[in-house]
């Protein structure tokens, strides 16, 4: 743990703000939900809920599934992070914060298919060596909570109409999944 030297009072509803720099720095937006766990040394820890983070198995399988059906790329990320990625070497990005970019894109609800000219960038600062792309937003209770990236490596064919429908299939099964 990193100490941040910041120290908040608790009111007298049992409310603490957490201070809007370390807001920005988690991308913790009003209405996010926080898990609150405790440990033996009675520490609470905060932490941004991922409902698909739940799924973090069912993720990492159905990227699997999908990468080698169709011999692609598939990441599945939650509104933060990458939470799966199959099919590709640069297994480095899981874990790692998504990119304002795809971010913005996830958002608006968009399906979005970039060829190899307007790549999105899963994270910053890193490239999984990807060409086309087709990005789709898995939506739950009308909230959007992650994606389903499908890519191409450098030099392989481009995205085709079925992996762009493999992807939107994929987003509105895990969607589903976290109805119920």
């Amino acid at each position: 743990m990193k100490a941040t030297g910041i120290v908040r009072r608790i009111d007298d509803l049992g409310r603490i703000v957490v201070p809007k720099e370390i807001r920005r720095v988690l991308r913790i937006r009003e209405g996010d939900s926080m898990e609150i766990f405790t440990d033996i040394e009675g520490e609470i820890i905060l932490k941004k809920y991922s409902p698909i983070g739940e799924l973090g198995n069912v993720a990492e399988q159905y990227a699997e599934s999908i990468s080698q059906i169709t011999g692609r790329i598939t990441i599945i990320t939650d509104k933060d992070s990458v939470i799966a990625i199959a099919g590709s070497p640069k297994k480095t990005i899981k874990g790692k914060k998504i990119s304002k970019r795809l971010e913005g894109i996830l958002v608006n609800r968009e399906v979005v298919r970039g060829d190899s000219t307007r790549i999105i960038n899963i994270v910053d600062n890193e490239s999984i060596d990807q060409g086309e792309q087709v990005i789709c937003p898995i939506v739950s209770d009308g909230d959007v909570i992650g994606g389903v990236i499908i890519a191409v490596k450098l030099g392989d064919k481009g995205i085709t109409e079925v992996e762009e429908k493999v992807a939107i299939m994929a987003s509105n099964f895990l969607g589903k999944r976290m109805e119920v």
